[in-house]
């Protein structure tokens, strides 16, 4: 069966409401939500059910879509307060770190593929642009992995595994179409691939600032009527940033990544109905690009390149992973090995390791179908093994610590124009020690109590309300603690 104008929609709700139900089943087990989609994919895909989609380069629209909004979304949940302490370190491992990956693996490849018993037969420059589509992490699998597991690790190496995947592509991006570039022309000048480099990273990185700044004006200063646009109206500004960066030769990805930073560090109206929708498609988006790329695969020619993919899965995470992180976190003496250990670990490939490997796909490149093949296996293997066991390793590295509560029990918020604070307590016997009204609590001077709750009965407090331990009082101050 083949995708067409009168079935799409069918088979789309269908492939959309069997990856959620099945994510569900995952999620008990610890299986990353987003492998799920993927092996629902390839399930329905031409060697399972029969779905025929066989077109890397819609393959690569959607990816390119799905991406803008990740790494947008991504952008936006990363706080200056975060990052500035591990600035540092994340840009050192989202740049040379990728270099460092791509150098140690693709001379792996290249040294196996000369072994007779091995499958694959590559030149250095193709072995090369195979380490370059899978150099960087994953920025959907270690937001989703981290995100959805709850977890929070000491150290700031939350934000900083964050950056890193969230800004890497990049990096990954720009390696891979230069060395498609090199293989398939006459050849690129070290100053021809330098060039590119600076041009891709200045354009992409001004683009972002200024207009995600843009964005910022406009989203605070058009007064719309219908808040129900907002959202919308972020919505073109990303994909305008990334098209623009990517017309002026800059790098895209990088663009929308900092114009997410800057709004998500402004203040804007209506943030609670932005970070609501964008949330909503980015799990959209996530969902249709891993089910579009299981869709894009067929299972069966995995099988011949099972080995050597095998060994360049293991190479990169047991050593050109680890090594390069080590070799980038050297400068920064006070970084435990237990943390080190720990990134080296958090090497996620996901879904932008395929999507790069599309572009050989696309632009031809001899041996591109066995680039996509061995990709998309490590894939796998990487969300089989790594996804499954961050976890466990934050925990036997002694990294894991509670996560720290954001927002309020009573579901109340408050535009974020006003500049307050609003969080709720729970009242123990201790408190009540000087009496159990409300005006014998003593609040300090600009903080007031809006709500108790007492089981599921929420009352409207006054001073003579009479209090117990275990109420929850949703109190509001004047100005935000920090």
């Amino acid at each position: 069966m083949i995708f067409n104008a009168e079935n799409i929609l069918l088979i789309g709700s269908i492939l959309l409401f069997v990856s959620i139900v099945v994510s569900k089943t995952g999620y008990r087990f610890g299986i990353p939500t987003l492998l799920v989609f993927l092996l629902v994919g390839m399930l329905f895909g031409s060697d399972g059910l029969g779905l025929q989609f066989h077109d890397a380069g819609e393959a690569q629209f959607i990816g390119m879509m799905a991406l803008s909004i990740i790494l947008f979304s991504g952008g936006m949940d990363t706080k200056y307060s975060d990052i500035k302490p591990v600035l540092p370190q994340g840009i050192l491992l989202s740049t040379f770190g990728v270099l460092l990956t791509t150098i140690f693996t693709g001379f792996f490849i290249y040294w196996i593929s000369g072994f007779s018993n091995v499958s694959i037969t590559m030149s250095l420059m193709t072995a090369m642009l195979l380490a370059a589509t899978m150099s960087s992490t994953d920025s959907a699998s270690v937001f989703n992995i981290l995100r959805s597991q709850s977890m929070n690790l000491k150290h700031n190496l939350r934000p900083m595994l964050e950056l890193e995947s969230g800004s890497n592509d990049p990096m990954a991006y720009m390696l891979t179409i230069v060395l498609i570039q090199f293989i398939t022309s006459a050849g690129m000048g070290a100053d021809d691939i330098l060039i590119s480099f600076l041009i891709q990273f200045a354009v992409g990185g001004a683009s972002g600032f200024l207009l995600g700044k843009l964005a910022v004006v406009i989203i605070n200063k058009i007064d719309l009527k219908n808040q129900s646009l907002y959202p919308i109206l972020l919505l073109s500004f990303i994909f305008f940033t990334f098209t623009m960066t990517d017309l002026c030769k800059g790098n895209g990805y990088l663009a929308v990544y900092i114009a997410g930073m800057m709004v998500g560090n402004a203040r804007i109206v209506n943030r609670k109905e932005i970070a609501t929708f964008m949330n909503g498609m980015t799990w959209l988006f996530q969902i249709i690009m891993f089910l579009s790329l299981g869709l894009l695969v067929n299972p069966h020619e995995m099988l011949s390149i099972a080995i050597p993919a095998t060994l360049i899965g293991i190479f990169m995470i047991v050593l050109a992973r680890p090594l390069s992180v080590l070799l980038c976190l050297l400068p920064f003496k006070k970084m435990n090995i237990s943390s080190r250990l720990f990134i080296s670990w958090v090497g996620l490939r996901g879904a932008v390791p395929i999507i790069f490997a599309t572009y050989p796909v696309v632009a031809d490149v001899p041996g591109s179908t066995q680039i996509f093949n061995i990709v998309f296996f490590i894939t796998i293997l990487s969300l089989v093994v790594q996804g499954t066991t961050i976890s466990w390793m934050a925990k036997l590295l002694h990294l894991d610590t509670p996560l720290e509560k954001t927002g309020n029990d009573f579901g109340v918020e408050i535009p974020e124009e006003i500049n307050t604070d609003l969080r709720d307590i729970v009242l123990t016997e201790e408190m009540l020690a000087k009496g159990d009204r409300l005006m014998d609590m003593n609040l300090p001077k600009g903080m007031l109590v809006m709500l108790v709750k007492r089981g599921n009965e929420f009352m409207i407090p006054n001073g003579s309300l009479q209090l117990h331990a275990g109420d929850k009082l949703l109190i509001i101050s004047e100005s935000k603690t920090k």
